[in-house]
């Protein structure tokens, strides 16, 4: 596949994949659960901080999440790419309902504690780590490869829209009726996806290969396609850099919104939600180009935007101006993220999707430890505003490193 060249191109219809029925239910379902889970990802972090009062440890809980996507990534791709997706997906979202159920019953009934968080977190990210490469391949079986693109900026766009009510929300419910009630409704909210998974039958990708050799072979043969295909490989490499240091936001903003901004619950809540509505943008940015395809602006100039937002946002110290700045950065790193994940898929041969969206998420989700780590420990020894600044500051560098020591340019 050729990168387009120009940065703009013909809009397009940005709804063009909901003409297929079953990606109408899958991304009707996920607009309901991704609400719950943004809940989740805001009343999580703020329970740790609550009950430590530590940065680091508030990072360790956000770093041992991911931890398993690091080890485990590339062993998942090989299962996703031998086993049916609709199956995986419904262990997937019964595993998460039960998961986040018994963390919601202990903040409840008062008995959690810190390790609760650890042990709880450690293990969605197990799950996580086989449900995020399902569910982002199992978009070319609802709508093929023509309206991919757009499949994954809706997608997108839904998860961002999400990030706009569901912090918002979680911060008025945290402050009425408690943090557990965010809990609750994360856990009940994977039934609606696993409720429209009853609905959904693919047309596509019902053949599955036969299984030739074992696990390590398969990891070994995917890796080998990956490094030979130069389009795969720069694309990962600029996903590592972001992917690590471009949204550790879950560490810098309750810390950020507390010591700097003088913020509560709420005010914590509308600064996600900040980064939600930017999100959601870039989403449908990327949603109205989809048809002209990935676009190097987003792939090559974008994520330095987003490293300069960042260091900006470290000296804000105005409630608006920090949520303004929360927003752009939003924007800049969905439409890099959701460019780079359509790149992968549509120059990914179909035997060697799982385990190329595999890496991604091994790059992307599971370098957020790193990360965490990097901007807790910045953040606990110099301050939140460092950690903004350090975060924005290496992904400059690293990408300079990149194009410096880059033989091409995409």
């Amino acid at each position: 596949m050729e990168y387009t060249t120009g940065f703009m191109k013909k809009f397009n219809n940005p709804f063009s994949a909901l003409r297929h029925r079953d990606f109408r239910y899958y991304w009707g379902s996920m607009c309901i659960s991704l609400i719950g889970t943004w809940m989740q990802n805001i009343a999580q972090p703020w329970l740790a901080y609550t009950l430590t009062k530590s940065p680091f440890l508030l990072s360790l809980v956000g770093a041992l999440q991911f931890t398993p996507m690091l080890l485990f990534s590339l062993f998942a791709g090989v299962v996703v790419d031998r086993f049916p997706k609709r199956h995986l997906l419904f262990f997937t979202q019964a595993a998460s309902l039960l998961i986040t159920l018994t963390l919601a019953l202990l903040v409840w009934t008062g008995y959690v504690r810190y390790w609760h968080i650890l042990v709880l977190a450690t293990t969605l990210g197990f799950v996580n780590t086989l449900d995020m490469p399902t569910r982002q391949t199992f978009m070319i079986e609802l709508v093929g490869k023509e309206d991919l693109m757009n499949a994954i900026a809706l997608n997108s766009s839904v998860f961002n829209m999400a990030r706009v009510i569901g912090p918002a929300l979680a911060g008025l419910i945290m402050a009425t009726m408690g943090t557990a009630f965010c809990f609750y409704i994360n856990s009940f909210s994977f039934a609606a996806v696993i409720f429209a998974l009853f609905f959904i039958h693919p047309e596509t990708g019902r053949e599955r290969k036969e299984i030739k050799g074992g696990i390590w072979s398969d990891i070994k043969d995917g890796l080998g396609y990956i490094a030979h295909n130069e389009v795969l490989s720069k694309t990962l490499l600029t996903v590592v850099i972001v992917g690590v240091f471009g949204m550790n936001l879950s560490v810098l903003v309750p810390v950020f919104a507390k010591e700097i901004l003088g913020q509560q619950e709420t005010g914590y809540g509308l600064l996600m939600s900040f980064v939600g509505m930017g999100s959601f943008a870039g989403a449908m940015l990327i949603a109205t180009m989809s048809r002209s395809g990935p676009q190097k602006f987003f792939l090559n100039i974008v994520p330095i935007f987003l490293a300069v937002l960042l260091m900006l946002t470290g000296l804000t110290d105005l409630f608006i101006m920090t949520g303004l700045s929360l927003a752009a950065s939003g924007l800049c790193f969905v439409a890099f993220i959701s460019s780079a994940n359509s790149t992968l898929q549509l120059n990914s041969s179909d035997e060697y999707r799982g385990r190329v969206i595999s890496l991604y998420t091994l790059v992307f989700g599971g370098s957020v430890p790193i990360g965490n780590l990097y901007s807790g420990i910045i953040s606990n020894h110099l301050g939140p505003r460092a950690g903004f600044i350090a975060c924005g500051g290496i992904i400059l560098l690293l990408l300079g490193m990149r194009h410096l020591f880059g033989k091409k340019r995409y």
